[in-house]
């Protein structure tokens, strides 16, 4: 496919097939995610493909604590779980939110199941000192996770980045034996998509994009002819 054809029909893909994806392929989407740049290029990323059906289960008792609080969040009105305006919200109320049917299962079911972790010892965190959540590790292993899925729509595949389970990190640590050093970054369910989206929804490069300053003129692009 052509880049700017990839770009602009990766979307979250949750619903597959039961089509698996074979090995051959797994390696290639990471053989060509690996040229994915990371601080100083020391690529500290770590990939763990999950097979044992156990361990995905447990995954998904993991993830259950998360939705259901992103879920309450968002059913309050809330941006969930931002660190700005935190949502104040009682765990009674989490705890009797409901997951929609089949929503974990569409996950930890998926044909290929990544998990991927960073080793922190390098990574630089430009922003360690500033008095806000940091964002800037990121750089350093979420271009690699995105290659992943632009590799995985090349080859006729979906996915989609889920977080979900980095709120259990300990758990998540200690059910695959991951390094302390080592952040989990990213859940990658893989597979064919039921349905492939062809047109996404997106704001346009001048709702997100000013000229010398914040609230400086939108950047509209080339004059019209």
């Amino acid at each position: 496919m052509e880049t700017y054809d990839v770009m602009r029909t990766t979307f979250a893909a949750r619903d597959f097939t039961a089509d698996p994806v074979p090995d051959e392929v797994v390696h290639r989407i990471l053989e060509n995610a690996r040229f994915a740049p990371s601080g100083g290029n020391r690529q500290g990323w770590h990939v763990i493909v999950v097979r044992d059906k156990a361990k995905r289960a447990a995954l998904g008792q993991l993830i259950e604590p998360t939705i259901r609080r992103y879920l309450a969040e968002v059913n309050a009105g809330a941006n969930p779980l931002n660190t700005i305006e935190p949502a104040q919200i009682d765990q009674t109320t989490i705890d009797a939110t409901p997951i929609p049917s089949g929503f974990i299962h569409r996950l930890t079911d998926a044909p290929l199941l990544l998990l991927v972790t960073v080793d922190l010892s390098v990574v630089a965190a430009m922003d360690r000192d500033l008095s806000r959540i940091g964002v800037v590790p990121g750089a350093s292993i979420y271009p690699f996770v995105w290659n992943i899925l632009l590799a995985a729509r090349n080859e006729g595949l979906g996915g989609t980045l889920t977080t979900l389970v980095v709120a259990m990190e300990p758990k998540v640590k200690e059910l695959f034996g991951i390094p302390d050093r080592h952040a989990v970054a990213a859940l990658l369910p893989i597979g064919k998509p039921v349905k492939q989206l062809t047109s996404l929804r997106r704001g346009p490069v001048q709702a997100f994009t000013t000229v010398d300053a914040f609230d400086g003129d939108p950047f509209g692009g080339p004059p019209s002819a």
